[in-house]
């Protein structure tokens, strides 16, 4: 694309960072009548969004947070109806499936400490929280071909998950659809605010908007400063394993082991303390098919096709940031680690309140100065 240095090019609204999370959230605001530029990195950025896990998972999410529970089942609520106008808009099926999902245990004490965990979520959500303890016996009949060696699990019937690659293709045509742009401008140098909205420096020129959202994911640390703002977030490295594909077995996904529509099997759920290393070790992937074949032995002849290594945007308690700067109005910081899940809260509520300074929900609990 040829750089234009000459002029400022404008939008209502600039929201830096092209992933899940920006492009959920500047659909939402779509609906508003913005007109909405995403500003996103070159093709060597860190990319969450192409390395995720792909599930819409409640179960255990907000056990010392409940506002955090809280937004997680009103977006696995709101999941259904995006999937569908996402297949109206675009005729990208992204293959949704909320039928619940199991996270199986390979001790009894694990299975007891879960369940523990859930009943507290529950007598904190007033009694509301839907969830089953179940035997080795019971997940049989979710998954019969589940080990010996797997203790039991918690079920809860709001889980699910997607193809997290045709989601990314499904949000960016719904937004370029309805009159968005995408200007890969690489990484953005400076954000100045002016009397009225801001000025974004890019490598390809500069940018005039009214409001700019920042959804950089681990970029966020820097820019927030920028506007006001605290981004104390870190990578946190996931490693996932793709299995080859295997006749459907696994009709429920599980925390650690789903298999996609094409019948491949996807493994995971490692925690890594690395830095910006996005690489993968032998050592955390034997770990990881270690586990997932003492689960499921049908996976032991199984050939490994491809892994990698993605990088999930943490703060230190694991939960989002949600703000609107007071030093500057009109910016705003939106990060977290489930771009997935949180996909239709992004596109709902959370858009809306970015577009109408107005909200219901508990937003400020998600702000910076708890750290």
């Amino acid at each position: 694309m040829q750089a234009t240095h000459h002029s400022a090019r404008t939008a209502d609204l600039c929201l830096i960072g092209g992933g899940l999370v920006g492009l959920a959230t500047a659909l939402g605001l779509q609906r508003h009548g913005l007109n909405v530029t995403i500003l996103d990195e070159a093709d060597v950025a860190l990319r969450a969004s192409r390395g995720n896990f792909g599930l819409v998972w409640v179960q255990g999410k907000g056990d010392t947070l409940p506002e955090y529970a809280q937004i997680s089942r009103l977006s696995a609520r709101r999941w259904s109806d995006l999937a569908s106008r996402l297949r109206e808009e675009t005729g990208i099926d992204v293959e949704l499936q909320q039928r619940g999902g199991l996270y199986l245990s390979l001790t009894e004490q694990e299975v007891a400490d879960r369940e523990a965990m859930l009943l507290r979520m529950r007598e904190a959500a007033g009694g509301d929280y839907p969830f089953e303890r179940l035997d080795l016996q019971q997940v049989h009949e979710f998954i019969p071909e589940a080990g010996p060696e797997v203790a039991g699990a918690t079920w809860c019937p709001e889980d699910g998950h997607v193809n997290p690659l045709k989601l990314m293709r499904a949000l960016t045509e719904a937004f370029l659809k309805h009159g968005g742009q995408i200007a890969n401008s690489g990484r953005v140098d400076s954000i100045t605010p002016l009397n009225q909205g801001f000025k974004i420096q890019t490598p390809e020129g500069e940018w005039q908007c009214q409001k700019v959202v920042l959804s950089a994911g681990l970029g966020n640390r820097q820019l927030a400063p920028m506007v006001g703002l605290d981004a104390p977030v870190f990578p946190n490295r996931g490693q996932v394993l793709i299995a080859e594909r295997v006749r459907p077995f696994l009709h429920y996904p599980t925390g650690h082991v789903r298999q996609t529509g094409e019948g491949t099997i996807q493994v995971g759920d490692s925690k890594e303390d690395v830095g910006f290393d996005s690489g993968t070790t032998t050592e955390v992937m034997s770990q990881i098919a270690d586990r997932a074949t003492r689960m499921f032995p049908i996976l032991r002849d199984l050939r490994m096709v491809r892994a990698w290594g993605a990088l999930r945007i943490m703060t230190a308690d694991g939960y989002p940031l949600y703000q609107a700067s007071e030093q500057y109005p009109g910016a705003y910081l939106v990060t977290c680690h489930s771009g997935v899940t949180l996909g239709a809260f992004h596109e709902g509520p959370l858009a809306d309140w970015i577009a109408t300074d107005q909200t219901d929900l508990p937003l400020e609990v998600f702000n910076a100065q708890r750290f």
